[in-house]
Formats: C-alpha cells, sequence, structure tokens
C-alpha cells in the first residue's frame, strides 16, 4: 500500500479527530516592508505622472482633469464635508457587501449541493448579473424611494454574481485525492463538508470577495449618483453640476481610498481566517 501524502494525512486528522481544518504544513512566509514600500512608490509615480500631465506639460485641460494641488485645496477647503459623505458611501459599501456575501455563499452552497437547482437557476442568475444596473435606477426609486434602500440594493445587485460564483465552483472542485479519502474514512456528508469540501473552498470564496468589495463601492457610488441623498456620488454629481472639477476628482479619490482600505482588510482577514493557504502554496 502506497504512503498517504501530506494533504491525505491531514485531511484524515482532520476527519478522525472532528477538531481541525484541513491544513498542510509548510514554512511560514515572512512579509518585508516591500509590503509597504512597493504600493507607496507606486503612488507616488502616480501622482508624479498626473502632476506631469496636468501641470508640466499641459496635456488634459483643467476642466477634465485638475493638477493635483487644485484638488487638494479642494479637500483642504472643506474636509468635514469630504469626510462626513465618505462616511455615509463607507457605511453602505460595506452593508450592501456583507448583505451580498451572506446571500452569495447562501446561494452558492444552494447550488453546489443540488445539480437540479444549479441547472434551474444558473441562466436565471447570469441574466440578472447582465442587466445594467445603472438602468434600475428609476425603478428603484419608485419602488424604494429615496435614501440608502436603494442604494444598497444596487450594491447588493452589482456585487452578488462573483461570490456566488466563486462559492459554487470553489465548493464542486474539492481535490479528489481528498474526496476520496474522505469516502475511504467513512466520513459521513456533514463531516466531509466541513472538514474537506469547505476549508478546500475557501480560498476561492475569498477570491470571489475580493472582486466583489470594489464592485460595492462602484455600486454605492452608482446608487448616490442616482438616487442618494449624502454620500460621494451625491456630492460628485453636486460638484459636476456646478463644474467644479477638483471638488469631485477629490471625491472620486477618495472613493478609491475606501476601496483600497476594505480590499486589504478583507486581505487581511483571509491571512487570518485560512492561514494555512500561505503555507501551503507557491509564490512568484
Amino acid at each position: 500500500m502506497t504512503a498517504l501524502s501530506k494533504r491525505q494525512q491531514a485531511a484524515a486528522v482532520a476527519l478522525d479527530s472532528d477538531s481541525a481544518p484541513v491544513s498542510r504544513v509548510g514554512p511560514r512566509r515572512t512579509t518585508g516592508l516591500g509590503v509597504v514600500l512597493l504600493p507607496l512608490a507606486g503612488l507616488l509615480i502616480a501622482l508624479g505622472v498626473w502632476w506631469l500631465l496636468t501641470s508640466v506639460l499641459e496635456l488634459i485641460h483643467p476642466a477634465v482633469l485638475p493638477p493635483p494641488g487644485a484638488v487638494l485645496s479642494a479637500f483642504a477647503a472643506a474636509p468635514a464635508r469630504f469626510l462626513e459623505h465618505a462616511g455615509d458611501t463607507t457605511a453602505e459599501t460595506v452593508v450592501g457587501f456583507v448583505l451580498s456575501s451572506a446571500c452569495g455563499v447562501l446561494i452558492g452552497l444552494s447550488l453546489a449541493g443540488s445539480r437540479v437547482l444549479e441547472r434551474m437557476f444558473t441562466p436565471l442568475l447570469v441574466a440578472v448579473n447582465a442587466v445594467p444596473k445603472i438602468a434600475l435606477g428609476p425603478l428603484l426609486v419608485g419602488a424604494l424611494g429615496w435614501g440608502p434602500k436603494p442604494v444598497l440594493t444596487m450594491v447588493f445587485l452589482l456585487c452578488f454574481f462573483p461570490i456566488v460564483l466563486s462559492t459554487a465552483t470553489g465548493l464542486t472542485s474539492t481535490p479528489a485525492d481528498l474526496a476520496e479519502l474522505a469516502r475511504s474514512l467513512d466520513a459521513s456528508r456533514w463531516q466531509a463538508f466541513r472538514k474537506v469540501r469547505l476549508p478546500a473552498a475557501l480560498p476561492q470564496i475569498f477570491v470571489g470577495l475580493k472582486v466583489a468589495v470594489p464592485l460595492a463601492a462602484i455600486g454605492a457610488v452608482i446608487g448616490e449618483l442616482q438616487v442618494g441623498e449624502s454620500g460621494l456620488g451625491y456630492l460628485i454629481a453636486q460638484a459636476g453640476g456646478v463644474g467644479d472639477t477638483a471638488t469631485a476628482w477629490a471625491a472620486i479619490i477618495l472613493i478609491g481610498l475606501i476601496s483600497i482600505l476594505l480590499y486589504f482588510a478583507l486581505v487581511l482577514l483571509e491571512r487570518f481566517a485560512l492561514p494555512w493557504v500561505r503555507d501551503t502554496t507557491s509564490r512568484r
């Protein structure tokens, strides 16, 4: 009889002990200053190119893209106003993302657990995802009124599909050797799901969550542009209406910063929740 691989041994221990998810032990990687310095360098390069194009070469008209100094001055003129609207956008983004994550994972679990449900509802989900969300704004206002409800609905509609897809894909892509090992150990369906299928699917699920986070911010801004009463999208609409492009770009940059912070918060959550992934996967 051939010896079990390390992954199979870990799965066998998890199934027998009913204590820990499947994991493969490997050397822990350390992170250096490059994790901070490289993104900072990229940001500085982008700011330099922006300054060069708008202030030195003057290739872009200020009405389209103001210089960095003008955008900074617009923010410095009313920081409390920007931060208030940024707080509203962040709250709507986070709440909508949490709701879509919960529903998306549940829908993905249902599709992965039943081939009948998958064949029945996958075309409908694809059709819903293909509908231009901006066209739904007037309908959402008529159904839900003005305020946060239609904005949260826009966030949900825009970002739930990647979560559904990643969850269903992860749960139906369990490594064959682990699935066979679970069957050979007479694991119940619940044990196989909790100790093999779900841990193996979690990295894929987090991929969908990381794709959905920026989409949640986009959905919040789209909703605020159309039906919102506050938020950075609402501020952009106001500033654009009077030709104040510096204020509009300051709000756009804040939206980008919010997306970056939420994305890396999710990356940190993944590292804490799935420590075995970094120990068992290769890097460039």
